[in-house]
């Protein structure tokens, strides 16, 4: 017979046990609970490796797209290298052309395979089919589609005579005593508007130098070289043109003076050239107007110390010259520069307006004025950005 005080205590003991493994059960598996955690976070690692992964791969194929010319639109076109242009400056042209997606990809390839010595002046044709290599390879000068012995030159828009003869001078056209001398002595015959009896004073060309790119041949003859230029001048004053000029009331010396002034005082497209004749004509034919006939404008001072050889700091409009239109009403008594067409055509066509002022402003664009007091307020703005 058994014991009832054994048997009740073998009847908790079990209990207790049981009790125990349930909680050891129990603590077991909140111990799992962090396991599903950690798989995630693997799991995201996993992820962000392959997704890194695909993306250094995809930068990769661009990459070698870009290199290799794969996968590229047709494209041909001529790149112009200057001279003493860097690789940089040309990986720019590239890129700007389309020829390229990367330029810094393209310097540093170009640093491996010599491209600084490779690449040289010249004008060349290159498409989208040629690759890092090709591209360097073919700006080579013997691969240039202009002559040895030829020189481009891109004279800028607004340069003066002396400028102009500076830059072809540097570029290996002449030498710069050989071509002021021609500029000041040489009887240019078959130029109406060249004065052939104001012989010994350069600013005899002035105005007439037509601004554009051109090829010359490497210490060519300087007569033919400013021909090339004075040429040109003439193909855009056209029969056309001139007949404009005859019937207007101006001389066709007058018209090129007030192109000089347009190029120097313009800074943006057609329409604003033709503004800034349209002031500059109401300020001559209304000298009773509140302007009295003077254009005073800054950028014949300006061609007052570009001729004396003066500094910018002398500015001032009491220099006594013939020039100086703060001191002497009317045009100044010669062009100051050598215009582009676009000055030219907005000298023989101004715009129709009841403008007397024009002032720059912050917004890029400048601003037109009737009176004085309009002009004042402006300038005296925020608005107003000096030039």
């Amino acid at each position: 017979m058994s014991d009832p005080k054994k048997s009740e205590t073998t009847s908790w003991d079990s209990r207790k046990v049981r009790q125990k493994s349930e909680k050891s059960e129990s603590t077991q598996k909140n111990k799992k609970r962090p396991v599903p955690q950690k798989n995630m976070k693997v799991a995201i690692y996993i992820a962000s490796v392959l997704v890194i992964s695909a993306l250094l791969a995809g930068l990769a194929w661009l990459m070698v797209n870009d290199v290799c010319a794969l996968n590229k639109e047709p494209l041909t076109v001529t790149i112009e290298v200057e001279k003493g242009e860097s690789v940089g400056q040309v990986a720019t042209k590239l890129k700007k052309a389309g020829l390229i997606e990367s330029k810094t990809l393209f310097m540093i390839f170009g640093s491996v395979f010599d491209a600084k010595s490779t690449i040289g002046p010249g004008s060349y044709e290159l498409n989208s089919d040629m690759d890092f290599r090709c591209l360097i390879h073919s700006m080579n000068p013997s691969n240039s589609l202009i002559p040895e012995g030829v020189v481009r030159v891109t004279i800028p828009e607004g340069y003066t005579v002396q400028e102009t003869i500076a830059l072809l001078a540097a570029e290996g056209v002449s030498t710069e005593e050989a071509l002021t001398e021609t500029a000041k002595n040489h009887v240019f015959e078959g130029y109406d508007f060249v004065n052939n009896e104001q012989l010994g004073d350069i600013t005899r060309l002035e105005g007439y130098l037509a601004p554009d790119t051109y090829e010359f041949f490497e210490d060519e003859e300087p007569e033919k070289a400013l021909g090339r230029l004075l040429d040109n001048f003439a193909n855009w004053m056209d029969e056309d043109v001139r007949a404009d000029i005859e019937n207007s009331d101006h001389s066709f010396h007058d018209i090129v003076v007030m192109a000089s002034l347009i190029e120097k005082e313009a800074t943006g497209d057609d329409e604003e050239r033709a503004n800034i004749a349209s002031v500059l004509y109401n300020r001559l034919s209304n000298p009773a107007k509140e302007t009295a006939g003077y254009l005073q404008l800054d950028s014949t001072i300006d061609y007052i110390l570009r001729l004396n050889g003066m500094e910018r700091t002398e500015f001032s409009t009491d220099i006594d010259s013939p020039y100086n239109t703060y001191l002497y009403q009317g045009l100044p008594a010669g062009p100051i520069c050598n215009p582009s067409r676009s000055s030219l055509m907005a000298a023989v066509y101004p715009s129709k307006t009841d403008y007397y002022y024009f002032a720059y402003g912050k917004d890029g664009v400048s601003h037109f004025f009737t009176n004085y007091d309009d002009h004042l307020a402006f300038v005296n703005s925020d608005m107003f950005q000096p030039v």
